[in-house]
Order: C-alpha cells, then structure tokens, then sequence
C-alpha cells in the first residue's frame, strides 16, 4: 500500500472537467486530480515546464450549476502519457480567490471517501 503523504487530500476527478488557458481561452486539458493546493492535468496541448499560467475550469456549486474557478499555477514538471499527444502536467496553485478555495476545498472533501 502506498502511503498519501501530502498535506492536502487528493481528490481523484472521475468526471470530464476541461480546463482552459485563460490568456489564450484554448482548452489545455481536463484535470485528472485535484487538491487545495495544487492539480495534475491530461494536457492536450505542449506547456513549458517552470512556467507560470492563468487557468480556468468549473465545478458544481452544490446548487446545480457551476462555479468558474480561476487560478494562476506554477508547472512543476510534465511527462508524456502512454497515448499519443497527451501528457501529465502537475501544477501548483499560486494565487486563487479565498471564496474560490473554499468552494474548492468543499467541492473536495464532498468527493472524498470517508476516512
């Protein structure tokens, strides 16, 4: 077994959630997981790795409708996948509103399997 030492949980995101480039409003990828403090994506497209981006992707409100979270992240690394013109990138979060990290930390532990 393989131990989570991280200190935000990790949310595993089964649903599609596509996330766009907001300097360029190109769809990048869809997030693959998730936590407070950062996300790794499925890329679609070829990102510069020590870079810094402006994204953005929704997520239920709890309401029935969605909540645009716009967060600026910092590429720690990227790998290819073993499917063509896709890649793993992970990102740390930088700058993301304090009302949009709480939606986002309740949208998570919502998801989350009980301990």
């Amino acid at each position: 077994m393989i131990t989570n030492t991280r200190r935000a949980p990790r949310l595993q995101v089964p649903e599609m959630v596509p996330v766009r480039d907001q300097m360029t409003g190109a769809q990048i990828g869809r997030l693959g997981n998730i936590s407070e403090t950062g996300m790794l994506l499925i890329t679609s497209v070829a990102l510069q790795e020590d870079a810094l981006y402006q994204l953005q992707f929704a997520i239920a409100d709890g309401r029935g409708g969605q909540l645009q979270i716009d967060v600026g992240v910092h590429l720690l690394w990227c790998e290819p996948t073993h499917a063509p013109d896709q890649s793993w990138a992970g990102f740390r979060f930088l700058t993301l509103d304090k009302g949009q990290r709480e939606q986002l930390q309740r949208w998570i532990e919502d998801r989350l399997p009980p301990a």
